[in-house]
């Protein structure tokens, strides 16, 4: 069976930043080899290029540029905030502003958001909103381990219809 659209397809893969010689940005394993269902959720469009029409067993890479990847970095997603505004029941919690942290917000239009918190100030909190792995080149080097019919069970667990 091959790769096309509505399909659930298993894969193994590792990502690294910047071609196969750089920095290695996550592994999937043998326990938990990523899954989804193609054409039908929110890939990025290079990666399923490369995967079309491929079999279970079949071997893959693909460079993608962050441009068709998650974009270059937005420096206007980089907010700073008050700390205030990070007071809860009278309380600021010192240990969620803490660098490295993330932070569910959500915007004026109730889209949920997540802020890495980059710098803290006396007064202030700077949050970076930009998509952890925007302004980065990815490769990823891997293996299609399974190709089969979705069934709605899948489209429920996965995608949630």
């Amino acid at each position: 069976m091959k790769v096309a659209k509505g399909m659930l397809i298993s894969v193994d893969y590792s990502l690294y930043q910047d071609g196969p010689d750089g920095d290695l940005i996550e592994e999937t394993t043998k326990e938990e080899i990523f899954e989804f269902i193609f054409k039908e959720e929110e890939m990025l469009k290079a990666f399923e290029d490369e995967l079309e029409g491929r079999e279970a067993g079949q071997a893959f890479s693909v460079s993608i540029p962050c441009e068709q990847a998650y974009g270059p970095e937005d420096p206007e997603a980089i907010v700073e905030f008050p700390k205030e505004n990070f007071v809860v029941d009278g309380e600021l919690d010192e240990d969620l502003l803490q660098e490295g942290e993330i932070i569910p917000m959500s915007d004026d239009e109730g889209n949920e958001l997540e802020g890495v918190v980059i710098a803290t100030a006396k007064d202030t909190v700077t949050l970076d909103f930009n998509h952890p792995l925007a302004g980065i080149d990815l490769y990823f080097d891997g293996e299609v381990t399974s190709v089969r019919e979705a069934t709605d069970a899948d489209r429920k667990r996965l995608i949630g219809g």
